[in-house]
């Protein structure tokens, strides 16, 4: 079982989405995952959010002019996704099991996104296989963009990989690091709590 299941049950997409709503109400910044994916590749291109939940990113970068398609465990947060977006392909699949032919989907993304702790709330042991299959249906030269909790205060979980573990797993799958940051801002990283990390195939 992930870590993601044991912490929410797979029931909490309309509480996720409610805080998520919250937030824009208030005037935060919700799409900086999008934006910041946008500025790495042109409109058009295809995009694979990996861990889609709720389809904040990828229903943002669809609006964008994007080709997007969706892939996530958790039915609750599917659903919600479904209904802000029914014409948008969505799939419910493990990510450690994910397989773009058995979907019917092309293997040729230009850019695979895992925001929102993704990898940190994968089941244990499975971090270097999500990143072979990922990686695995990028185009040669597409990226591969992660943004995730480092430590207790980043994460509703104890910390689940490190940054060296992490690009070791990339590099296991023909992926170099381009770049990382400490915020979905593009902000250097210095070291802290969050990173996001962008590597390419």
């Amino acid at each position: 079982m992930s870590r993601w299941q044991e912490l929410t049950g797979g029931t909490s997409g309309q509480d996720y989405a409610a805080r998520f709503a919250a937030l824009a109400r208030g005037g935060q910044d919700v799409h900086g995952e999008a934006r910041f994916c946008a500025a790495l590749m042109p409109a058009g291109a295809r995009v694979l959010d990996a861990g889609c939940g709720t389809g904040r990113v990828m229903i943002r970068l669809a609006e964008l002019g994007y080709d997007c398609v969706g892939v996530d465990l958790d039915a609750s947060m599917l659903a919600v996704a479904q209904q802000r977006a029914p014409e948008l392909p969505w799939f419910q699949v493990d990510l450690a099991d994910f397989e773009s032919d058995l979907l019917g989907i092309a293997a040729d993304f230009d850019l695979v996104v895992a925001a929102g702790n993704v990898f940190p709330l994968l089941t244990a042991g499975t971090e270097a296989t999500v990143v072979e299959r990922l990686a695995a249906v990028l185009r040669p030269g597409g990226l591969m963009v992660a943004g995730f909790g480092l430590d207790e205060a980043h994460l509703p979980v104890p910390p689940g990989i490190t940054l060296a573990e992490y690009d070791d797993c990339c590099a296991a799958a023909g992926l170099s690091r381009v770049d990382r940051f400490a915020t979905w801002d593009a902000v250097p990283y210095d070291g802290g709590g969050y990173a996001v990390s962008v590597h390419r195939r």
